[in-house]
């Protein structure tokens, strides 16, 4: 946490927060790490603001951080390696081939090397979909990494595809030693979750039973194939679970995820590339809360502005009329990767808007150059028209993390470190489709 206070000063402010409203131009001040006021004016007093950092931030947006509900961070390790593959073809070649071969230190490297890229895309709050984890070498090199990055993220401690496919998905008794040893504290930065794949009944049983006792939320795929009931009709269900992708769930499998109190993190881009279907991003009138991720580096970008996009568009030709009596417009999509990615996994009294007394996780666009100008419409230009690029500062719980669009930590031992890691690995394989797919 930064030692000085901050003020952005003259800056469009998209606070997220519908009782805060927004500013055409207006002032932020963060205070011992979060967010002390938002409003047209600020004055400091001189003591206060001779040791403050007084920043112009006129010709700027700023937002809250992005919230990636879904990311296979230790993926960054083959980063760009399945451009083609279709769904089935990952399962077998990514994490089958490719994890297979990922060793501990693989994956403290992966995963911070994701969690950097994740700040630098302005990013502040993470899930960490770890289904890497083939012993505890594995795992605590994960929870080391995201400590050692800055980012705020939830571990959602899964098995790897080796170990399900051998075992089956009843996690193992490791994870209470990560709840009792390495995660204890859900006010912390880095919290726990589990992921809970597709098992046999006495599996789905054991893993919700784990969940309950260890107190932690829960995450896991679903679609199709995958239908809610059966875990409802198992008492399964638990309340706070992040269900990811969902592609081709019925009304009445969504609404079981909704009257049980799960949320369902849309992945739109990869899930355009990767063939699982049509993104669920229709207006539900069930009222099921949805939010965005990134899921896997193998194949798009891990930005939000790659998933707002895909989203907007995707919902507005997919999901037109077919929910709701309204559209899918841009600020649905800016508040599906803040305010409600935050809510869905539980953070959203710490982050998510720009809301006085909620940590300073705070995004700064730069609105002023010509590939961007004039702004129209705020929210239209941060998800139409920005991207990385624009990204000025990134602040999470009041410290720097990213300026003049660069990170503050030095990134070269980090490429060096993943160049090799790649070089060991070797390139994702692609299998031939089955018969009759």
């Amino acid at each position: 946490m930064n030692d000085r206070a901050t003020l952005l000063r003259g800056a469009t402010i998209l606070t997220m927060d519908p009782a805060v409203g927004d500013l055409d131009r207006g002032d932020l001040y963060i205070e011992d790490g979060r967010i002390s006021a938002v409003a047209a004016s600020i004055e400091l007093d001189e003591g206060v603001r001779r040791d403050a950092d007084v920043v112009d931030a006129t010709g700027r947006i700023v937002i809250p951080g992005f919230v990636d509900t879904h990311r296979h961070m230790w993926e960054v390790l083959v980063r760009g390696g399945a451009p083609h593959h279709t769904l089935e073809q990952y399962y077998l070649d990514v994490l089958g081939t490719a994890g297979s071969g990922v060793l501990p230190g693989d994956v403290h490297l992966g995963t911070l090397a994701s969690a950097r890229s994740a700040l630098l895309a302005g990013i502040t709050t993470v899930q960490d979909i770890s289904n890497i984890q083939h012993g505890p070498a594995h795992t605590d090199a994960s929870v080391a990494a995201l400590r050692e990055s800055g980012i705020r993220a939830v571990f959602a401690y899964g098995k790897s595809f080796a170990m399900m496919t051998r075992d089956g998905g009843a996690l193992g008794d490791d994870v209470r030693r990560v709840r009792s040893r390495l995660l204890p504290d859900d006010g912390a930065d880095v919290t726990m979750a589990l992921l809970t794949e597709w098992a046999d009944d006495d599996g789905e049983r054991h893993n919700a039973a784990l969940a309950r006792d260890l107190g932690v939320r829960t995450a896991r795929h679903v679609g199709a194939e995958t239908p809610i009931s059966r875990l409802r009709d198992l008492g399964v269900l638990l309340a706070g679970t992040t269900f990811i992708h969902g592609n081709g769930l019925s009304p009445d499998e969504l609404r079981i995820i909704a009257d049980t109190g799960g949320t369902l993190s849309v992945a739109p881009a990869i899930e355009l590339m990767m063939g699982h279907g049509v993104p669920m991003l229709g207006l539900s009138p069930h009222g099921l809360p949805l939010s965005l991720s990134t899921s896997a580096e193998v194949t798009v970008a891990s930005d939000m502005f790659t998933q707002m996009r895909a989203a907007l568009q995707s919902g507005r030709t997919f999901g037109r009329g077919a929910h709701s009596g309204r559209e899918l417009t841009a600020r649905d999509v800016l508040a599906l990767a803040t305010r409600e990615g935050a809510a869905a996994l539980g953070l959203g009294a710490r982050t998510g808007s720009l809301t006085p007394g909620k940590d300073a996780d705070v995004v700064v666009l730069r609105a002023d150059d010509l590939d961007v100008s004039p702004v129209v419409d705020p929210v239209s230009t941060v998800v139409l028209q920005m991207d990385r690029r624009h990204i000025d500062r990134v602040y999470r719980a009041g410290r720097v993390v990213v300026r003049d669009g660069a990170s503050a930590e030095d990134s070269r031992e980090l490429v060096a470190g993943l160049v090799a890691a790649a070089a060991r690995l070797g390139p994702v394989p692609r299998s031939p489709l089955r018969a009759g797919r």
